[in-house]
């Protein structure tokens, strides 16, 4: 049971290692494109159809026609990536039960979105977990944990698709061990050391991505890398007289102790445009303004005719 990108790595795997998939959930196709007329399916169907796999698309996981359809594929085990909640009359169906893939280092970072929030909150190390579903989000009993790296100017996309290529094998793995009857689930309680503060990774908003330039200066740096590409942090410059909102995508962090206040805009008109925060300059690398491309900072300053009384407005 799966949608995006990062569910498919995991089912290319089982079927190219010979595991006997029944079937596919995943969810409806979703209306794209100018006046939402075109549907488009998700990755993961794109795939299970390419290889000849049943496919579901329920629009409610409680309908009595889909648990119907689901219950007479008499599956064994049912794996979860990527996926919306599920109903105990789902998770519970299977003999061998439902478990997930869950891209953080349970109990850290439960939530809809743990590679952000790790990126955000500065984390040197993420993982992938996989666990038994029970009745509360993410807090089932673990079955296997795999740490994975992030390096210092790794962004959201970096980690994502390190964490995808190596889900593939780990849900192998855990099925591997499960089919032998070796998987010594372990309740999460065990992985609260004493002192530890959990953190949580909550779906993230567009007000969750304006970034307050009151903060430090690695903090905002950890902040726009922990949103690009998508949804990215945003801003407003302001030159002269005019707004521009921008989406910021890389930035590079200069630790030191500015001379300007917190929130002054420096710029030579042409090839840099930097921020003074508490604690070191943030200097933009690729934005891009509201209407317009993905840019570098040079041939954004470029379109703006070497402007260089720049400032940040109010959002």
């Amino acid at each position: 049971m799966g949608t995006p990108d990062f569910a498919v790595e995991p089912l290319r795997q089982l079927v190219e290692r010979g595991y006997r998939v029944v079937a596919v959930v995943t969810m409806p196709d979703k209306p794209i494109g100018r006046h939402q007329s075109v549907l488009s399916a998700s990755p993961v169907k794109q795939y299970a159809l390419s290889v000849g796999l049943p496919v579901l698309q329920p629009d409610k996981l409680r309908d009595p026609a889909f648990l119907e359809e689901l219950r007479a594929f008499h599956a064994d085990l049912q794996i979860v990536v990527a996926f919306r909640m599920l109903p105990e009359v789902v998770w519970n169906m299977p003999r061998l039960g439902t478990f997930n893939l869950h891209a953080a280092l349970l109990p850290q970072y439960r939530g809809a979105a743990p590679i952000n929030w790790a990126i955000i909150n500065g984390e040197e190390k993420t993982g992938l977990t996989t666990f038994f579903l029970d009745h509360d989000i993410d807090t089932g009993r673990i079955i296997l944990q795999k740490e994975i790296p992030i390096l210092p100017s790794d962004n959201a996309e970096d980690v994502h698709d390190r964490l995808m290529m190596a889900g593939g094998d780990f849900v192998a793995q855990t099925v591997d061990l499960i089919l032998r009857g070796e998987a010594e689930a372990v309740p999460q309680e065990q992985f609260m050391q004493p002192g530890i503060v959990l953190h949580h990774a909550p779906k993230i908003f567009k007000e969750t991505c304006r970034i307050d330039w009151t903060m430090p200066a690695r903090r905002i740096y950890n902040f726009v890398r922990g949103l690009s590409p998508y949804p990215a942090a945003h801003t407003v410059l302001r030159c002269g007289l005019k707004d521009i909102p921008v989406k910021l995508y890389t930035t590079q962090l200069e630790e030191t102790a500015p001379a300007e206040p917190a929130g002054s805009v420096l710029t030579d008109g042409k090839s840099f445009l930097k921020v003074a925060t508490e604690g070191g300059y943030i200097h933009l690398i690729e934005l891009q303004p509201a209407g317009k491309k993905r840019m570098l900072t040079a041939d954004f300053l470029r379109g703006c005719h070497a402007q260089t009384d720049w400032s940040l407005a109010a959002e």
